[in-house]
């Protein structure tokens, strides 16, 4: 009897020592759960999320003004600064105001792009012709061009792939559940062959996976990404000079073609003026039908040329509201008169020096050259060895039976190596080198064409300048040759031909003077374009 007292005795300790480590399992797995899902919150904790930024041209410029540091016969080595770089990014990412436009843009800015056609004659009739001053057509460009919301669209698209990079080398966190019906064979072996025939298991888990060492992929995956941001960024601020240039150009196009109608126009007087002198010459008997013929042609020759001018006229305001992209029923008229649009204070040598450190294209090249770079590192990592962290928690519960569930974990590292691919990695290396030698050699062209663009707009600044005085001195000489030639016509010295004559040198003279000043203006435009100075 007594040994019996002691062998329940005896089990009654096994039971509670089973009790006490059941309880401590739970404990830890408990704790290694928690573990698991603080390093998850963590983890996703620092993935930032990627917001659409309107860049400001002054913060870019700064950008460029950092990497101007960087000189041409230094690009075979672009070493990376995390600091230098991150400060860059904050600087560019900053917001610019612009123009809004209930109308055309949408809750985060972006322009509401409509896709239907117009279907009768009525919906593209032209109906309203404003008055438009150079700085609202600036504004109106670069709230509606759509090429300029392509490349903000790109900003965009590339900062979410930062997003992406980062996210590779964060703690990776799932969850799998299944449900599977054990059966009976139904064709081979036997009822014993099977522990729980005929059950339903159900079962989960929770992986979590931490990489450590992967030979600096996901480090040039990072930075990689960084460097695309700063080339669109750099493509941004060059689509935004472009289209200043191109507004500029379209905008001295419309003064030109206005111009024109006016100079023609006054032209019509004078010959219609001419006309009826000679009408009334020919009338005191003093002048011929001669006389009154040439009167003729000479009127409808310069009503000629005012339909031609009126032509011209219409395909000018076409072509600005077709890059404003504003509303199909409206076409618009030069507001500002035409007049010099400012000086340039530079020298050739320094208008050179200004374009190669501002440029956006230039630096382009060496963004495009540092990516390439970090694109090498990642082809080479891929015959490199890697390793990962890794958790896992599995759960699982025969729902047929009266077992409790069953669990398990597992902490540790692995360890990959894919150490032969066939010369993939190494092709791929390879492919990524050739390209930072693409790179330079467009580095070399750029700069050339750079250099040729504002050497091309600074001699035509300083021709234009000349061409203005001589123009404005042979201005008032035509109009006081025209004044004496209807006074010799009028008194009976001179002839019909003079007057003629006199009417179509001032006509010309008229035209050269504006000629002269919009394309000096057109120079002056293409020169801060080609430095990326703005007025």
């Amino acid at each position: 009897m007594i040994t019996v007292i002691k062998l329940i005795n005896t089990l009654n300790h096994q039971i509670d020592r089973v009790k006490a480590d059941l309880e401590t399992q739970t404990k830890v797995r408990f704790q290694t759960i928690c573990a698991i899902i603080a390093l998850s919150v963590s983890g996703l904790g620092e993935i930032e999320v990627a917001q659409a930024k309107s860049v400001d041209s002054q913060n870019i410029r700064q950008r460029l003004q950092l990497l101007s540091s960087i000189q041409p016969q230094q690009t075979k080595t672009l070493p990376h600064a995390p600091a230098q770089s991150a400060q860059i990014n904050r600087q560019l990412t900053q917001n610019t105001p612009t123009p809004s436009d209930p109308g055309t843009t949408g809750s985060r800015g972006r322009i509401l792009n409509n896709l239907d056609l117009p279907k009768t004659g009525t919906e593209v009739q032209i109906s309203n012709t404003q008055a438009l001053t150079l700085q609202d057509a600036i504004n109106t460009a670069f709230r509606n061009n759509r090429e300029v919301q392509a490349a903000r669209l790109a900003v965009e698209r590339s900062q979410a792939g930062v997003s992406t990079a980062q996210a590779a080398q964060s703690l990776q966190v799932g969850a799998t559940a299944s449900t599977a019906n054990q059966g009976s064979p139904l064709f081979f072996g036997t009822q014993s062959q099977l522990n729980n025939p005929n059950s339903t298991v159900i079962q989960g888990g929770v992986q979590a996976t931490y990489p450590i060492l992967n030979a600096g992929r996901d480090a040039s995956s990072v930075r990689a990404a960084e460097e695309q941001v700063n080339f669109d960024r750099l493509d941004l601020l060059r689509v935004e000079q472009k289209l200043r240039g191109d507004v500029l150009t379209a905008y001295y196009d419309l003064q030109e073609a206005d111009s024109a109608v006016i100079i023609n126009q006054a032209a019509v007087r004078d010959a219609t003026r001419s006309l009826s002198d000679a009408q009334l010459q020919e009338k005191a008997g003093v002048g011929t039908k001669f006389d009154i013929l040439r009167a003729q042609v000479q009127l409808a020759t310069a009503n000629q040329a005012l339909t031609t001018a009126g032509g011209q006229q219409q395909i000018a305001r076409k072509r600005i509201a077709q890059l404003l992209s504003v509303a199909e029923k409206t076409e618009y008229r030069a507001a500002d008169p035409v007049g010099e649009a400012g000086t340039w204070r530079y020298s050739l040598e320094d208008s050179i020096i200004l374009a190669f450190k501002n440029r956006p294209e230039i630096k382009q090249q060496l963004v495009r050259r540092s990516i390439s770079e970090q694109q090498q590192i990642i082809a080479a990592a891929a015959d490199s060895a890697q390793v990962n962290l890794f958790a896992n928690y599995n759960v699982g519960k025969n729902i047929n039976s009266s077992a409790s569930a069953q669990d398990d974990y597992s902490l540790g590292a692995r360890l990959s190596w894919n150490f032969w691919d066939g010369g993939a990695a190494k092709s791929r290396s390879y492919q990524e080198k050739v390209n930072q030698e693409i790179s330079e050699n467009q580095f070399t062209s750029v700069r050339n064409q750079v250099r040729f663009e504002v050497e091309q707009a600074y001699n035509g600044l300083g021709t234009n300048r000349k061409n203005i005085a001589t123009a404005t001195q042979a201005l008032q000489q035509a109009e006081e040759s025209l004044k004496l030639a209807r006074l010799r016509f009028q008194a009976g010295v001179g002839t019909q031909t003079d007057v003629i004559q006199a009417q179509t040198e001032l006509a010309r003279a008229r035209g050269n003077r504006i000629t002269a000043i919009l394309n000096y203006n057109r120079a002056l435009s293409s020169l801060r374009t080609a430095t990326v100075i703005t007025p």
